[in-house]
């Protein structure tokens, strides 16, 4: 196709939503001809279901529960008058708390103004946070955000470090919907040790965001945290980011929280339109559908073309993953459904993976995020007539370019600005995209299944380390893995006992030692 061609592609399929400042153009994805007639009839079921959806049907039937994100930036949608009231309540909640530390009349224990935050969580409760505080940080930032969203001890060890004696002027907020999540309660209970090896009271610097009687808000209700935040049961984690999940650490550092709801909420009207060539979320989930024959069969690259957005792939990682991966269908028909996403930021994959994008395997499609406003004031010259952003935009339009001369399909987001409304914009964007696309395929994007698994499979193990390491005090004797296995006859968890012994071993205060080098199955551990 010659570029008048593609010139006419590109203003037969531009969809341009100047209410929201954003584009999408997918005139370099190569849909034949009669794409978009033959998937009307099922992207129509596809707005229907998300009708359904936002009426309030029970869309994830293994929990029994509605889903509900939508309402959070439009209340008056949500199909109860008491849910209505609990979303403008929390939202206010959020406002006042903010302001109430910003002013100081909420201060740390020692009477100091907080000046720092540390937002305890893990998925949907860290992920959207991190991607909001990094897209949005400035200089002037009321409060300086840090996260602990791993169960890892060096990683918490280093945020710890970060913060040192400022420790005494850090609010604390800890998130889990159920309260049970097993690494956010690590990653709290190692805040608390900090904070006691500071001579402070935990509680007095300490707001809780969780669901109404779970283990959390018991726990905070009973040593008397500052305050306690809802999370709803009809909000997914990956879909939590303009709750209180994602709203009071914004409001915090400083956000414009109002406006961030305020670009989900106008994104979502556009979005529901049954116009599909005007819907950019409908026209993103069929090139997806298009790419990877509605099967995965490609994975999605995010190129964003701007620093504050490096973070936006690793949100997008949970909120396209755990949606649409997924084993089963609505019929209970094995479809092994997904969608691989991975991303950078233009222009440094050009120096890291655009060579095999280019000329490597074809097993992908790219989605770049273009903004137009390079920075706030004027540019300096780094060339004749020439800024660092006019760069910038030469290299996407040459990578964009580069890789449609070799059929490599993409589409390109296009967004004014990045600020708090734009942010809103893009996180409603793909969240409906994902609804829409889930429709297309037939699968329940809101249920996690794959994931439960896993927090099951962990807690195996951590039950057969007790077991492991009850039975060699009781021994008191040297052992290799097999011998362990034997004694507890647990001969096929052979391999993870291994494993465990060699974990405690590498970390001399558990008093496991290693004894002798060679294969596995010869090396001997005792207790010290």
């Amino acid at each position: 196709m010659d570029k008048t061609e593609l010139w006419d592609r590109y203003n037969r399929y531009l969809c341009n939503n100047v209410e929201i400042g954003l584009s999408l153009d997918i005139s370099r994805m190569m849909f034949p001809d009669d794409f978009f007639e033959r998937m009307e009839p099922a992207m129509q079921r596809a707005f229907s279901a998300m009708k359904e959806l936002e009426a309030g049907a029970v869309a994830n039937p293994d929990e029994g529960r509605m889903v509900g994100h939508y309402w959070l930036r439009n209340a008056p949608l949500a199909p109860a008058d008491e849910m209505r009231a609990e979303i403008e309540a929390a939202v206010k909640q959020v406002l006042t708390f903010a302001g109430d530390i910003h002013t100081g009349r909420i201060r740390a224990a020692n009477g100091e103004t907080f000046t720092h935050l540390l937002v305890i969580g893990i998925g949907g409760s860290a992920l959207g946070p991190q991607f909001v505080a990094d897209a949005l940080s400035t200089p002037d930032d009321r409060m300086k955000p840090l996260f602990l969203d791993n169960t890892d001890p060096d990683g918490m060890d280093r945020v710890f470090a970060e913060l040192g004696a400022d420790i005494s002027r850090t609010l604390t907020i800890v998130i889990s919907k159920s309260g049970s999540t097993k690494e956010t309660r690590n990653g709290m209970l190692e805040a608390q040790a900090a904070y006691r090896r500071a001579g402070l009271d935990f509680a007095r610097h300490t707001v809780a965001v969780t669901g109404d009687n779970s283990e959390l808000d018991k726990l905070a209700r009973t040593e008397v945290w500052l305050q306690r935040f809802p999370m709803w049961d009809w909000v997914g984690g990956r879909t939590s980011v303009t709750s209180s999940v994602g709203l009071l650490p914004a409001a915090l550092q400083g956000i414009d929280v109002l406006a961030l709801l305020d670009g989900a909420r106008a994104c979502d009207e556009i979005t529901r339109s049954p116009d599909t060539l005007q819907n950019p979320a409908a026209l993103m989930a069929l090139m997806w559908h298009h790419a990877t024959n509605g099967r995965g069969e490609k994975d999605m690259v995010m190129l964003p073309y701007k620093d504050r957005l490096l973070l936006f792939s690793r949100y997008l990682q949970q909120l396209i993953m755990e949606s649409i991966g997924k084993e089963l269908d609505l019929d209970g028909k094995v479809v092994s459904q997904g969608l691989t996403v991975y991303g950078n930021k233009g222009s440094t994959d050009q120096h890291a993976y655009v060579q095999q994008l280019r000329e490597g395997v074809a097993n992908f499609f790219v989605t770049f995020i273009e903004v137009l406003q390079d920075r706030q004031g004027p540019s300096m010259m780094v060339e004749d007539g020439i800024t660092s952003g006019d760069f910038l935009f030469g290299f996407f339009q040459g990578t964009r370019t580069a890789l449609y001369e070799n059929g490599r399909e993409s589409m390109t987001i296009t967004v004014d600005v990045v600020n708090a409304r734009t942010i809103g914009t893009l996180v409603a964007l793909f969240e409906r995209t994902v609804g829409l696309y889930a429709g297309l395929v037939g699968i329940n994007a809101y249920h996690q299944p794959g994931v439960e698994a896993g927090k099951k499979a962990a807690g195996v193990v951590i039950s057969l380390q007790k077991e492991v390491v009850e039975l060699m005090k009781k021994q008191q004797d040297e052992m290799t893995a097999e011998d362990v296995a034997a004694n507890l006859g647990r001969p096929v968890e052979v391999e993870a006992i291994y494993a465990i012994l060699r974990h405690l071993a590498a970390n001399p205060d558990r008093g496991v030692e290693i004894i002798g080098q060679g294969a596995p199955q010869k090396i001997k551990f005792r207790i010290k």
